[in-house]
């Protein structure tokens, strides 16, 4: 719709220079001109009944280790394939991200008991000789078209090719899927890496049943006159909360 306007636009200016080339129209005419910005279309969030065939479709164990760990930790595919094994805390179930791939900024992402396990499974198969957790053919740390053939096979095994994912969705899911579990907004905002919280409210899409559990629980205490401290809702990320500052 957005572009159709515009090439509408384009048309009627390139009409308008004419008549003023022409001495038909006076010049200030085109000084004031219709600006349509495109809105940004971020990627979509999966649903949990195409995120099933999808990484069921995901068998080999490095390929898996990659997407659970897209899927879980938040992380920029661009982060994960910098990942060195130096940088994984196993016993604490974090890594550390010491420059951001977009805002230059260093920060800790933790990772879920199942991304744990396929992990686990590729560290005990992967050569131990290379820095990289994630490396190609040649020992080299694996490409981003690599990992997109991954995700691509995975969606076309399951039948999902014109829904439009792409890597970056995973990266989506985990946001709108933590907010939707209850996570605080602000907590998710560092967990991507994100210096706006205003691009964490874009990212991630608060679900209707999420929004008025929230309302009526919070009105209830109100009514109530009790005070309320935020739940902590997710007990594997409590050392997101006891943390002073996330690296």
């Amino acid at each position: 719709m957005v572009n159709s306007i515009r090439n509408h636009l384009k048309t009627v200016y390139t009409f308008l220079k004419y008549l003023v080339d022409h001495e038909l129209l006076p010049l200030d005419i085109l000084y004031k001109k219709i600006s349509i910005k495109a809105p940004e279309v971020l990627p979509r969030a999966i649903p949990a009944e195409d995120l099933k065939p999808i990484l069921a479709g995901i068998t080999a164990t490095r390929d898996r280790s990659l997407i659970l760990l897209l899927l879980h930790t938040g992380m920029r595919i661009g982060e994960l394939l910098q990942v060195k094994i130096a940088d994984i805390i196993l016993p604490e179930r974090k890594i550390l991200l010491f420059v951001g791939a977009k805002n230059f900024h260093g920060r800790v992402v933790y990772y879920s008991r199942e991304a744990e396990q396929a992990l686990n499974q590729w560290l005990a198969e992967r050569k131990r000789d290379n820095e990289y957790l994630f490396y190609g053919n040649k020992g080299q740390e694996l490409s981003y078209v690599s990992a997109w053939m991954i995700m691509k096979k995975a969606i076309q095994k399951a039948g999902l090719e014109q829904r439009g994912y792409s890597l970056h969705s995973l990266r989506h899911t985990f946001a709108t899927d933590m907010l939707n579990a209850g996570l605080r907004l602000e907590v998710l905002q560092q967990l991507l890496g994100h210096l706006d919280i205003e691009l964490t409210l874009r990212y991630a899409k608060i679900s209707d049943a999420t929004r008025e559990e929230a309302y009526f629980k919070a009105m209830t205490i109100i009514e109530n006159g009790g005070n309320h401290e935020y739940d902590r809702v997710n007990p594997e990320l409590q050392a997101v909360f006891e943390e002073k500052e996330l690296l």
